[in-house]
């Protein structure tokens, strides 16, 4: 993790920086972190159209400085674990698996249920917090940056994401979003013309795909993150991942 007096100097260092950092291409942005923040950064991968995608590039740069982590909820859909399988395959990699703590799931279904997100929009974000974010923090505290699939055009709270910020949530490191300014059309032209493997649920309707509960299909011209949570009204829907203070 970085101490106080390292973050410092990395955000003055990024801070004339980030706009030039902006215009470059994914594959510019990939190779220049993998170069800076090697060996500590990582992707953080749940298996979508844009992960596939960044992941190919990256094994594509430098396969070995290229470390890749997935946070298992213990409620994914099988063709996620399918997906994940058949990439490890393709690219002769081992990807890091991380699992929430089992007590605390323990405790919380003991209390509120197994099926408690439906309830009300608190335990929603209680289940995302100790099946994601609490195993994401724990990695996260071992790394200097972090890389994400966070696409500009995938949801309005995204509508900002720069290529290269400094993440106030996660204590300041530093995160990579190579794919930002991509279309949707242009992940999937990757995809196909990559021979890159994908979740299978993509064909199935499914643009976003989460933990099994709290995903479905939808309907074509609806928002591309409208089958997650979609029985609550709050348009901000993340799971807390992607939440900046600033």
């Amino acid at each position: 993790m970085l101490n106080q007096d390292k973050k410092v100097n990395l955000i003055k260092s990024f801070s004339m920086d980030f706009d030039e950092l902006d215009t470059k291409n994914a594959k510019d942005i990939l190779s220049w972190s993998l170069e800076k923040f090697s060996p500590r950064i990582a992707f953080a991968s749940s298996f979508g159209a844009e992960d596939v995608v960044v992941i190919d590039l990256m094994i594509k740069i430098n396969k070995n400085n290229s470390r890749i982590f997935t946070l298992d909820t213990g409620r994914l859909n099988p063709e996620t674990y399918e997906v994940m399988d058949q990439i490890q395959k393709k690219y002769q990699i081992s990807i890091e698996t991380l699992f929430p703590d089992y007590l605390d799931v323990e405790k919380m279904v003991y209390e509120k249920g197994i099926n408690l997100m439906y309830q009300s929009i608190q335990n929603r974000k209680l289940c995302c917090e100790i099946r994601k974010i609490h195993p994401l923090r724990r990695i996260l505290e071992s790394l200097d940056a972090w890389i994400t699939g966070l696409r500009r055009d995938q949801t309005f709270t995204r509508a900002n994401v720069k290529k290269v910020e400094i993440d106030s949530s996660n204590n300041g490191i530093i995160k990579i979003n190579p794919l930002a300014d991509w279309t949707n059309d242009q992940i999937w032209d990757y995809i196909k013309k990559n021979d890159i493997p994908y979740n299978k649920l993509h064909d199935r309707g499914y643009p976003s795909i989460g933990c099994a509960p709290c995903t479905r299909a939808i309907l074509p011209g609806d928002d591309l993150r409208s089958g997650r949570w979609w029985w609550e009204n709050d348009l901000h829907k993340e799971c807390g991942l992607h939440w900046n203070k600033n």
